[in-house]
């Protein structure tokens, strides 16, 4: 087996279906070392049970789960409450999770394995950027930092991760991490599928929790689209996607495109934006590598 990878997960799982996708795709993975999970934004806690939930649906009562964040720095709260979190009363889990822990883990854990370390963010940054403000001697410790977020091309529109809590996405950006990739809606909106494709191929195991927290999201949703499955399986195949590298801010002044993502091709810069996606090679990655739960 290929030599796994040390990944911390940081994640808003209850919202959109694609986390909950995400960490099952994490799960699978025979070279994912998944040192923990950590919650963001509303009742993180209930996000951290659900998170829970799917872990020990696939037999990893062994990864550490933390809740985080539940409001962003200086800015109004866009996701208050945790739709998903109505399947818990169907499936097992943890509810002793203790408040606001997530970037003390996060730091111990960076700092316990320098240069080694890939934090994956799939939800709004707030637990990302905090560890940051508090700790500035941490991205530079990390491998690499790769995200869900973002919307590069061309530029003027705004995505739900990255504008969730603007000013931590500002500070994300802003450090001096070895390598950060960004996988925006430029290529995320390409991998899409429609339920009832999505009801045949979630089966056994995490994804009998999945399709329950899948069956909430289709009240309101006509498909899942794989945003951040897509940025988990390119931290393993990262040929899945081409790639632009440049600058990345955030737009804080202007009042009509606050919490904009905006990019500026740099030939050294130091962040890299996914350009282009081959979505049939992505669903075929991701299906083999969960094929492991079927039956399960």
């Amino acid at each position: 087996m290929d030599e796994q990878m040390p990944l911390l997960l940081d994640t808003d799982i209850g919202s959109d279906i694609d986390d909950a996708v995400c960490l099952t795709y994490l799960l699978a993975e025979p070279r994912c070392e998944l040192l923990g999970v950590t919650t963001v934004t509303g009742r993180p806690r209930e996000r951290a049970m659900l998170a829970d939930a799917l872990c020990r649906a696939a037999g990893r009562e062994d990864v550490p789960i933390f809740s985080g964040c539940d409001v962003p720095l200086l800015y109004e709260q866009k996701q208050p409450q945790a739709p998903q979190a109505e399947v818990l009363t169907r499936w097992a889990h943890r509810d002793d999770f203790a408040a606001y822990e997530a970037v003390g883990f996060l730091r111990r854990t960076i700092r316990s394995r320098p240069g080694e370390v890939t934090l994956l963010t799939i939800g709004p940054l707030t637990n990302v950027g905090l560890l940051f403000a508090v700790d500035p001697e941490v991205p530079a410790m990390l491998k690499r930092l790769v995200m869900m977020g973002g919307y590069y091309f061309p530029g003027d529109q705004g995505e739900w991760n990255t504008s969730g809590d603007p000013l931590a996405s500002a500070l994300v950006f802003g450090a001096q991490v070895p390598q950060l990739t960004a996988y925006g809606l430029d290529v995320t909106l390409k991998c899409t599928l429609p339920p009832d494709e999505c009801r045949r191929r979630f089966q056994g195991g995490p994804f009998e929790v999945v399709k329950e927290m899948a069956e909430v999201w289709f009240g309101h949703a006509e498909q899942i689209t794989f945003h951040d499955p897509l940025a988990a399986a390119c931290v393993f195949e990262p040929d899945l996607c081409t790639y632009r590298t440049g600058r990345v801010r955030m737009e804080l002044e202007r009042k009509d495109a606050y919490g904009v993502t905006l990019f500026e091709q740099e030939t050294e810069g130091p962040h890299r934006v996914g350009a282009a996606v081959n979505a049939e090679r992505f669903f075929k990655r991701y299906f083999e590598v969960t094929a492991c739960f079927a039956g399960g």
